[in-house]
């Protein structure tokens, strides 16, 4: 089978770069094919790492940039005046069309601002939005947004909930999503006055299947497949899943280590235990597309190892190879009636 797609890679973003990057990416070729990867970032220390796992194919290859963004400059001055960076190549060959989806796990706002600046927003999108999974007991639902807007209006509740619905039923085959929007209660007259007109809008837009409004417990129950909220509220809500994972997960352990009873009781459920707790794995979720830019573009976690590089680069691939922007493009291209 041919190569029919490339993906680039901030080489140099993360607290573990590069060696988990690269890592990450020579997991991620080695379990799949059909695509080739291009590593963005300083050529000597890409080719060193590449070196030390001992890898001579041919669907790597090393873009070179002289310098980087660091995780505490600030984000537009950054993608303004380091033009031969990881971030702003990447970008730029996305703008270009000479790679189908960027990744990187640095400096978020350098993206966010990038994305936006360099790959410009879809026409007829008002503000782009961070849109990750996260786990429910019926599997996975989207949270949108989580952290990009924090001030939002009535049309970015609707517009995130158009741009969501096309996203899940592209890369995770649901036919008709179920889209829900979070609030402190399900009933119509709840919530601010700002959520309360996005509630009536929502209402009344086609082209989704809207539930109502959710609260927190609903959506860890997987009521929805599609969580509508501002950025502000998404964010808390994200970091929150991120915390009582990591709280269940060290307590649960903690029991088994207890005595020999309870360490004898967790090799017998040591199977079950480990597919519970993949459930709050932040790495199998692999990154967040940004949804509403003129790209694929996702961002991975600060903190990846090379197992989350490799499941960000599935998600890149996968969102890649559907025709969900397009059908972003065309929504919003369409005249208003």
């Amino acid at each position: 089978m041919g190569i029919a797609m490339n993906i680039s890679i901030d080489a140099m973003g993360g607290d573990n770069a590069p060696k988990a990057v690269i890592e990450g990416c020579l997991r991620a070729i080695e379990k799949h094919g059909g695509y080739r990867l291009q590593l963005i970032g300083d050529r000597e220390l890409i080719q060193k790492g590449l070196d030390e796992f001992s890898y001579c194919g041919d669907r790597i290859e090393i873009v070179n940039a002289t310098q980087t963004i660091g995780g505490d400059e600030i984000p537009t001055r950054a993608i303004k005046e380091k033009k031969d960076s990881p971030i702003v190549i990447g970008l730029n060959l996305l703008k270009e069309k000479k790679t189908d989806s960027f990744l990187s796990c640095g400096n978020t706002g350098a993206l966010l601002t990038g994305a936006t600046l360099i790959t410009g927003r879809i026409k007829g999108v008002d503000r782009p939005a961070l849109a990750p999974m996260v786990p429910t007991e019926r599997g996975a639902s989207m949270l949108i947004d989580s952290g990009l807007n924090t001030n939002c209006k009535p049309v970015n509740f609707e517009q995130f909930a158009l741009i969501g619905t096309i996203y899940m039923r592209n890369v995770y085959k649901v036919e008709a999503p179920k889209v829900g929007l979070l609030n402190v209660g399900t009933e119509e007259n709840k919530g601010t006055e700002l959520i309360k007109e996005a509630y009536a809008r929502l209402s009344s837009l086609g082209g989704i299947n809207f539930i109502g409004n959710i609260e927190g417990r609903d959506l860890t129950e997987g009521a929805c497949d599609v969580a509508v909220c501002d950025g502000f509220v998404g964010n808390l809500v994200l970091k929150c899943y991120e915390g009582i994972g990591a709280f269940v997960m060290n307590g649960v352990n903690g029991v088994f280590r207890k005595n020999i009873i309870n360490r004898l009781a967790s090799a017998v459920l040591t199977k079950d235990i480990g597919r519970f707790f993949s459930r709050f794995d932040y790495e199998e979720y692999g990154s967040t597309p940004i949804l509403g830019v003129g790209g694929s573009v996702f961002k991975g976690h600060g903190n990846a190892g090379p197992k989350a590089v490799m499941f960000a680069i599935e998600r890149a691939v996968t969102f890649a190879r559907t025709s969900a922007l397009d059908q972003i493009r065309d929504y919003f291209a369409a005249p208003v009636v």
